[in-house]
């Protein structure tokens, strides 16, 4: 007899207890926290012939874009086809074959099939939600959700990932009180869902809401940080919302204990430390030798050339470190692949990844109308290479400081007003205001 999944789909190949470590590995990716890995392999062990084991293995070592998950998602992937699989698994084999082929956008769409057939496949919508997000599909974010949300009811385990992936796609496309509500939701349904915590954490960010943010995330920090993988980008969110304060010591204090005290060599922790690291040097903070130990573990990763928003983060621990041989190495790891690879990863590259890097690497040697020039067509289309509005502002800030830097009076002024126009209320952006008028007044500012 075929086992059944708590959502009602045949599991192939399944046992009961192979089937009860796989609602577990699901339940952890869904919260992100624990170690799914571990309780995926515990699946396997109890059958190996279970093709949703497999499946869930080659995603949990995909969606974190590391380099070093491909080979584990091919024996994964080769594994499975050799076994059994109904019409819903074979979405997911299909999907995960793309994937490997660098097609990130049809490998959403192939999972966007699959939650069309099937709307309660909880792994399905969250692949699909994060494949979204890697490609900077805002649309999707939401609306993938926004199709199955009427399968799902509060008695369904994983309803509150439902609604913590809805809420962030409803933040990305700025139905900023929607998001809020369904994010609340998803954390009172279960306080463990870090990404039900993150979504409303970015509202509050694209809001200017700093210290509801600060309360926000204090108010459940053992909730979304205890044994959770996604605890480093919650603490980055809280950094950000004091560095908003002009809080310096505080930010310095979250990246040396929570966010990089551990040491972590995940390319999703390194992006988050990276970009701290760089907005605090943007604001004139002295690092104090921080950037080694990030740029060090980059170094492990940097030129795989898999993922052009993880190089671009790459690009600025080198110029933090002063690595010139470890910059160089990332452009023309970018250049290659722009220029000979193939699907979505060449286009990140192509289209954003290799002129952001640039950019960062300009802006360090203090060639600041180069990165001025480099910088001012990306902003409309920067999505494309992924991130979050949040993640991607680092563009826009570094932009706004290499005007302020480079002596582009009015320019400066400009973006220091669109910035202020967004959030008028923002400490940050007053700060801009007044740094672009003493520019204005005074031609010699540094």
């Amino acid at each position: 007899m075929t086992m059944r999944d708590y959502a009602d789909h045949a599991a192939t190949g399944a046992t009961a207890d192979s089937l009860a470590a796989f609602e577990q590995a699901s339940h952890e990716l869904r919260c992100y926290i624990d170690d799914p890995v571990a309780s995926v392999e515990r699946a396997l062990a109890a059958s190996p012939a279970m093709t949703m084991a497999h499946v869930l293995k080659a995603w949990l070592h995909l969606l974190g874009t590391e380099p070093a998950g491909l080979a584990v998602a091919r024996d994964c992937l080769r594994d499975a086809e050799a076994l059994p699989a109904n019409t819903r698994e074979r979405g997911h084999l299909r999907a995960i074959g793309l994937l490997l082929e660098g097609r990130w956008r049809a490998a959403a769409r192939a999972l966007e099939d699959v939650s069309a057939d099937y709307p309660r496949d909880a792994l399905a919508l969250q692949a699909g939600h994060l494949l979204d997000f890697f490609t900077g599909d805002a649309r999707m974010l939401r609306d993938r959700i926004a199709r199955a949300l009427p399968a799902w009811s509060p008695s369904l385990p994983g309803h509150h990932a439902v609604l913590g992936m809805y809420a962030f796609g409803l933040e990305e496309c700025g139905h900023y009180a929607q998001a809020e509500r369904h994010g609340c939701l998803s954390v009172e349904q279960q306080p463990r869902d870090g990404w039900g915590w993150h979504a409303v954490a970015h509202v509050m960010e694209m809001q200017g809401r700093t210290d509801d943010g600060i309360a926000w995330l204090c108010s459940g920090t053992d909730a979304w940080s205890r044994d959770s993988t996604f605890a480093v980008h919650n603490w980055w969110h809280l950094a950000l919302f004091h560095l908003e304060l002009g809080r310096i010591d505080e930010a310095l204090r979250l990246f040396d204990d929570p966010i990089d005290g551990a040491r972590s060599p995940l390319a999703m922790d390194l992006v988050d430390a990276t970009a701290l690291l760089w907005r605090l040097q943007l604001r004139g903070v002295d690092v104090d030798g921080r950037w080694e130990t990030v740029a060090d573990r980059w170094a492990l990763l940097a030129g795989a050339g898999h993922y052009a928003f993880n190089d671009w983060h790459a690009m600025m621990a080198f110029v933090g470190s002063g690595r010139g041989k470890a910059q160089q190495a990332v452009l023309e790891s970018l250049q290659v692949v722009a220029a000979t690879g193939t699907g979505d990863t060449a286009a990140f590259a192509r289209e954003v990844g290799l002129d952001a890097a640039r950019a960062m690497q300009a802006f360090g040697q203090a060639r600041h109308a180069d990165a001025v020039a480099l910088l001012r067509p990306l902003r409309a289309h920067a999505q494309r290479f992924g991130g979050s509005h949040a993640q991607r502002d680092l563009l826009d800030l570094t932009l706004l400081e290499a005007t302020i830097r480079g002596g582009q009076r009015s320019l400066a002024s400009a973006l220091a007003a669109e910035r202020a126009a967004r959030r008028p209320h923002s400490p940050l952006n007053r700060l801009f205001l007044l740094r672009t008028a003493d520019t204005e007044r005074s031609p010699s500012q540094p």
